[in-house]
């Protein structure tokens, strides 16, 4: 009887591990994404506003308790809607802490509002540089990160409408703070988008070569 009740805990110990494990794994779809309205970024001409753009994430920052670096009050800190006037949804915060050519290194942090999405796109190789290989550092919120391979059905949040035709990487996977993935080949296609919370991503990289973006919407500017 006593090894038939150690047989049953170490079956539901087994599992529950193996349940545990399968959930970190697994996309999954958090509490619900509130966005703010697209109009608080845009002036009466409908002209992207960057300054208030930049101060949802400086807000985003101090909720976080990310500190707000003198740097990232200056004009190397940029915030876009990628030409496409719908910035709560695809968007971005960013700021290239370096870029070397010489020896082939980069460091960027991206910022992104609940729900935002970056576009859609690959690194090309160029006269000048090979393609720009990349990993991710969640620091702050979560993330679903999209790339190449087998889709994720039913993909588990919310994608813009304004991107649905443009959208061909389908493999997805969470990220939360503390979590780190990579591209899997040079030249592959991938995007991101954040969880609930919004998220701060650390990412490491070979040399950015700005002439070997490729985006998959081509009405897209950067």
């Amino acid at each position: 009887m006593k090894i038939l009740r150690c047989l049953i805990v170490l079956t539901i110990a087994v599992a529950t591990v193996a349940l545990v494990t399968a959930a970190e794994r697994t996309p999954r779809k958090g509490k619900r994404i509130v966005k703010p309205s697209n109009k608080t970024f845009y002036n009466a001409d409908g002209t992207f506003n960057a300054a208030k753009a930049k101060q949802a994430y400086y807000d985003m920052m101090k909720r976080f308790g990310y500190p707000v670096y003198d740097k990232l009050k200056s004009d190397d800190f940029w915030a876009i809607d990628f030409g496409l006037g719908d910035f709560v949804n695809v968007g971005m915060g960013g700021i290239f802490w370096c870029n070397d050519s010489k020896h082939g290194y980069f460091g960027h942090e991206i910022f992104l509002l609940p729900g935002q999405m970056i576009v859609e796109h690959a690194h090309m190789a160029t006269p000048q540089a090979k393609p720009k290989m990349e990993a991710w550092l969640v620091r702050h919120g979560s993330v679903y990160l999209f790339g190449e391979g087998e889709e994720i059905k039913p993909c588990p949040v919310e994608l813009p409408a304004s991107q649905a035709k443009f959208i061909t990487a389908r493999r997805c996977r969470f990220l939360k703070a503390g979590e780190i993935a990579a591209l899997d080949r040079p030249e592959a296609k991938h995007f991101m988008v954040a969880g609930p919370d919004g998220a701060i991503v650390t990412e490491f990289g070979t040399y950015h070569d700005n002439a070997g973006l490729r985006f998959t919407h081509p009405n897209v500017t950067f």
